[in-house]
Formats: structure tokens, sequence, C-alpha cells
């Protein structure tokens, strides 16, 4: 009978024998490892030491070059207010010149400031006597304030302009203005009474473009933010011209809606501009452009149906309606060198839409 099989001794020191490369009693049998799936690899957090620094600390916004020391403004009073920020008469000491002052709302990321920075530098290059001149731009406290051209007149909004030629000649600064931003590539998305201003010498021109597009909101002081009610019907709805949206001949198009309205008294559509969206929708995309009333004359119902065309093809340019008769048989009346329009050479063949009658 065997007796009880001691255990073995523990390896002596300095013996080969190591407890972490035991003796494998079975060599072929293998523990498979599993696949690693990258498609489902998640990053793992890094360390807090490690963590990158805020956007606030670590990002520079573009540097402004300011013309102007913010300083030297004094504020007067508010002359416009609304949604998209407020619009301030200011002075400035120095020189005893007037400006407006516009605050736009809200403490935007630095991407979302960046682009406006960029875009408002794009428009102190804007020079044009039928446009508002954009002197310069400030970030204070956080806010993005734009020094602007005062114009003492306020905007065309609630205003009836009956008179045939006079309406011609505020028609003409305003496309003279368009014209020029059109030529430099810039579209207006905007244009409605209110964003047309007026000073005393008589001089209109077109305020508020550019930011708008960034911001997407008005930055129109006076109205609600987003109204459709200056827009094309192929603007609001995208099923129109096969979702091809031009932003010139939207531009015209918002032009004739407010030089028609300018006329009446009143929005030219059947529904009020305050209404509704749907209201304005129907109003504006599936019943037929608003025409002037037959105790107009010829040349002024055929410059609003130019210009309201539900075909955007079909609607002239700001170029093309410079030539207009409308336009030309008042051209020399009440003018002067500050709001002379230099007539384009070479203008294209105009289209005409006089009724055989």
């Amino acid at each position: 009978m065997r007796g009880i099989q001691q255990p073995p001794p523990p390896p002596a020191a300095g013996s080969t024998t190591n407890r972490n490369n035991p003796r494998r009693r079975r060599p072929d049998l293998t523990l498979p490892l599993p696949q690693r799936d990258t498609s489902l690899a998640v990053p793992l957090p890094l360390p807090p030491s490690s963590a990158p620094a805020s956007s606030s600390s670590s990002t520079q916004l573009p540097s402004i070059t300011s013309q102007v020391n913010f300083s030297d403004l004094d504020r007067i009073n508010r002359i416009g207010s609304g949604s998209g920020g407020t619009v301030y008469k200011v002075l400035h000491r120095p020189s005893g010149k007037l400006y407006a002052l516009k605050v736009i709302y809200g403490h935007h990321d630095d991407s979302v400031r960046r682009q406006i920075c960029r875009e408002i530098e794009i428009l102190r290059d804007v020079d044009n006597p039928s446009v508002v001149k954009c002197h310069d731009m400030f970030d204070h406290n956080g806010e993005i304030q734009v020094l602007l051209e005062y114009m003492d007149g306020g905007s065309l909004e609630g205003n009836q302009i009956h008179d045939e030629p006079s309406l011609s000649d505020f028609t003409r600064q305003i496309l003279s203005g368009l014209y020029y931003l059109h030529r430099h590539r810039i579209v207006h998305r905007d244009i409605k009474p209110s964003n047309l201003l007026i000073n005393s010498r008589k001089q209109v021109k077109i305020a508020d473009f550019g930011v708008s597009r960034i911001l997407s909101q008005t930055m129109d002081c006076n109205s609600s933010v987003g109204t459709i009610a200056y827009m094309s019907p192929e603007r609001i709805n995208t099923d129109l011209n096969h979702g091809m949206y031009d932003g010139y001949a939207g531009d015209i198009w918002s032009l004739g809606v407010s030089i028609l309205e300018f006329y009446l008294g009143r929005f030219p559509f059947a529904v009020s501009r305050q209404g509704d969206w749907a209201s304005l929708m129907c109003a504006i995309c599936l019943s037929q452009p608003p025409e002037v009333p037959p105790t107009a004359s010829r040349e002024f119902r055929d410059f609003i149906a130019c210009c309201l065309q539900r075909d955007p093809a079909r609607r002239w340019t700001a170029l093309q309606l410079l030539s207009h008769p409308f336009i030309i048989q008042n051209a020399g009346a009440a003018n002067n060198q500050n709001n002379q329009v230099h007539q384009p050479h070479n203008l294209p063949p105009p289209r005409r839409y006089f009724s055989s009658s």
C-alpha cells in the first residue's frame, strides 16, 4: 500500500523555476482572444489636467480697426428697437457729427462673431450715395455695435407717395443703390419700406443689409423678425421655380411690393402684412400679383408689372429698370449732385410688358 505522497518542496532561492511561468499541462489548449470592432471604439476621456482650455480663453476674435474712438460717442436718444437690436442716435464729440449706432442683441459664439466681423469689414467698403454708409464697428462689453450714417428723416414706412414724379425719383435712387449692391454681388434679402431711409435733403438710401444674412434675423428695428410679407413667392414656397432661388430677382420683387405700397398707402395684398404666416403665404404664392389701379399712368403700371412677375426669370434687373420709361421720364425732376444716378452704359434691351391697347 502506497503511502501519502508529500507535496513538492518550494523552490530554493536562485532556482530557475518561476511561478510566473508555470509549465503547461496541456500545451495543445489555447484561449482565443476577442476581436476588437474599431467602428464601435469610444475614445477615453482625457485626464483633468490634460483637458483643453475653454474657447473663451483660447480663441481670439479678429481685431477691429476702429476709425472712431468709442469713448468719444455720446448717446442722445433711442431711435428704434426690436428683436434684431437697438439703434441709437449718437454724437461724436470731437467732430460734432451725428451717427446712428446699431447695437446687435445677444452674446454670440466666437464663430458667429467672426462671421459678423468679416461681413462688416466688407460693408465698410460699400460706397454709394444711395446706400447707408457703414463707418465703423466696435466689440464693446461682449456686444457688437455698428456705427452707421445717420438719416434724419427716418424710414419711409407708413408714408403714402401718390405723386408719381416724386415716387419715380425715390425709386430711381433705390434702384441706383440696388444696382450697385448687385453689381458687387451683394444681395439685400430684406428690401421693405422700413429699410428705406430718407434725410432732409430728400436722399433715399437702402439700409440694413449683410449682417441679417448671418444672424438669420432682420436688422430692421421696427418690425417683426423674419417677416415674409415682402418676400418673393419662390423664396417662401421652395416648390416653385423648381426649388431655385435667385436672390437678385427676389430683391426686385420686394422692391416692387414696397413701391406699390408707397403709392397705395397700404400693403398691396388682400391681407395685413402683420397677418399670420399661412394667410401671407396664400396671398403671395397662390394669388395673382397685385396691380396698380388703372387711374395711374401706363408707365407706372408697367413698371410694377416688370417687378412683380411670378416667374423670376421674367423680372427686370435693377440695371434694366433704370432705363424704364417710368424712371427716365422723371429723371430730370428734383435732382441734385448728391443723389445723381450715373446711368450705366450698354444697357441690355428692355423687355416690354405694355399691353397692345
